[in-house]
């Protein structure tokens, strides 16, 4: 698929806009001639000749390989001004007229072109519901909705989800404030690597990655202290705190004990209303992990199965059972945990919406206080991708993501966040789902970028949120674990920085 685009700056926005259309296709963006024509999907964006004829042409050249037909359409904006007031809002969250016409215009002979229309309309951006709440709080409630709604395509449905979402993180969001923070710690190591996974982790079934952790815990231990530190002279609350990966529960009880018990004595936790520790594999969790983690101030875990069909865990390169979720989430109940996520993913090889429900079903049984339903996505470091030919199909995985609203909502839970994926199947969403009460804020702070979050471990990035302008500054930690170890002391000088953007 080529994606030719003249005059207009916009080659990014447009690139992710068309990908959505082409999710199992590279997009090929050429800004420069010549400009390709040839044989598949081509679609050029023109700003022909702005200061004079004021005009942006959006063509499409579509052939179909299995009719041996091609269509050719066209359409142009003259007259371009952009002094229309429902032109106002962009794509990129700027003021930007020119940026979100021509993405409507691409969409919409895109759409015809296809036969295909996109749940979530020309929106590519990673969270929804943030743009929806600043246009209620610009234009007001009604209004701010029909304009997210009619201005960007959104179904209806989708607009009624991110109002859901935007009204459950409203009360959360008001509790942050431009001194306060959450915390994350990476624990980048897996039992194997499934084979849908992007994240910078190691498995510890190679010798080399076993061989990292011992060092990588020492290390990481000394940031956290070293980040405490900080904290404390900067004054900061911290509100959130935690624990992800890679699989945190690789570690043994021992040391999740002195991994929290460091975490602890290092940041004050008067003001901390949420400790989360990601558990995930269910083949890694034991008892005694458990009561390490509970009785060292953890107060929220996540058991992750992501399905509960022994097949496609296999298949996926998961080396646990449908049955080992339902020994440590028993586990988890008898040690005393109130606060149980559980994550599914809906798209995964092999699955149908039949079965997606029946995973459902097995989780609602449990009654964990939170579920959260991911999207498969491919990305180009995972192992599953557009390549060779194992993704899903995008009706089918509509079908378990409107199934998971639609059963969740029935049962009491609320979507309170929600975050979404380039290349994900159908163009769709992953989103939490919490009972009233149990909504995770870290992921709410995080999300929404409410505060400032301080990152700790191989692959962690520290946002630091500017509570002037609310620009964002990103210290990156070193991605993976050797380099962690091998340049840590040079991590740690990059953590002093932290200080320079507090002033």
């Amino acid at each position: 698929m080529v994606l030719n685009v003249i005059n207009n700056p916009y080659h990014y926005e447009l690139q992710k806009l068309t990908s959505a259309f082409f999710p199992s296709e590279p997009v090929e963006v050429h800004t420069e001639p010549p400009f390709e024509n040839g044989e598949g999907t081509t679609v050029t964006v023109s700003l022909e000749n702005l200061r004079e004829t004021n005009s942006v042409t959006v063509s499409i050249r579509y052939y179909n390989s299995e009719t041996k037909r091609e269509t050719v359409k066209t359409q142009a904006f003259p007259r371009f001004t952009g002094e229309d007031d429902n032109l106002t809002v962009s794509l990129a969250d700027s003021e930007n007229s020119l940026e979100l016409k021509t993405a409507q215009m691409l969409y919409s002979l895109l759409s015809e072109v296809l036969s295909v229309s996109l749940s979530w309309g020309i929106l590519t951006g990673i969270r929804p519901s943030k743009l929806l709440i600043r246009l209620m709080n610009e234009k007001g409630r009604d209004e701010g909705i029909e304009y997210f709604k009619n201005c960007f395509f959104v179904s209806d449905k989708k607009t009624s989800l991110a109002l859901s979402v935007a009204d459950a993180e409203e009360k959360i969001i008001n509790t942050s404030t431009p001194n306060s923070f959450s915390l994350y710690i990476s624990i980048p190591f897996c039992p194997t690597r499934c084979s849908y996974c992007s994240f910078v982790s190691s498995s510890v079934n190679k010798e080399s990655a076993r061989q990292i952790i011992p060092v990588y815990f020492e290390n990481l231990l000394k940031e956290i202290e070293y980040t405490g530190e900080l904290v404390n002279k900067l004054g900061i609350d911290m509100l959130s705190a935690y624990v992800g990966g890679g699989t945190p529960s690789i570690l043994s009880a021992e040391q999740i004990t002195r991994l929290l018990k460091t975490v602890n004595s290092s940041f004050d936790f008067s003001k901390c209303g949420e400790f989360t520790f990601e558990a995930g594999r269910p083949d890694t969790i034991t008892t005694e992990k458990l009561i390490a983690a509970k009785e060292n101030g953890i107060d929220r875990i996540s058991i992750n199965p992501q399905t509960m069909n022994d097949e496609i865990l296999r298949g996926v390169g998961r080396t646990h059972s449908a049955q080992d979720v339902f020994t440590a989430y028993s586990a988890a109940e008898m040690v005393g945990f109130k606060n149980i996520n559980m994550d599914l993913i809906a798209g995964l090889p092999g699955d149908t919406a039949t079965g997606f429900a029946d995973t459902l079903e097995k989780l609602v049984s449990l009654d964990p206080a939170s579920i959260t339903v991911h999207t498969l996505a491919y990305k180009r470091s995972s192992d599953l991708d557009y390549r060779n030919g194992l993704f899903a199909d995008d009706s089918e995985t509509k079908q378990m993501v409107d199934h998971s609203y639609d059963r969740l909502v029935k049962c009491g839970y609320i979507p309170y966040y929600m975050y979404r994926q380039a290349k994900s199947v159908g163009n769709l969403e992953n989103v939490g789902y919490a009972k009233p009460g149990f909504e995770s804020a870290y992921n709410i702070y995080m999300m929404e970028e409410c505060h400032s979050i301080l990152a700790c471990g191989a692959g962690a990035v520290t946002k630091i949120k500017n509570p002037s302008d609310n620009n964002i500054k990103r210290v990156y930690n070193f991605k993976y674990p050797y380099e962690y170890n091998s340049r840590f002391d040079e991590q740690i000088n990059r953590k002093r920085t932290v200080s320079d953007y507090y002033g």
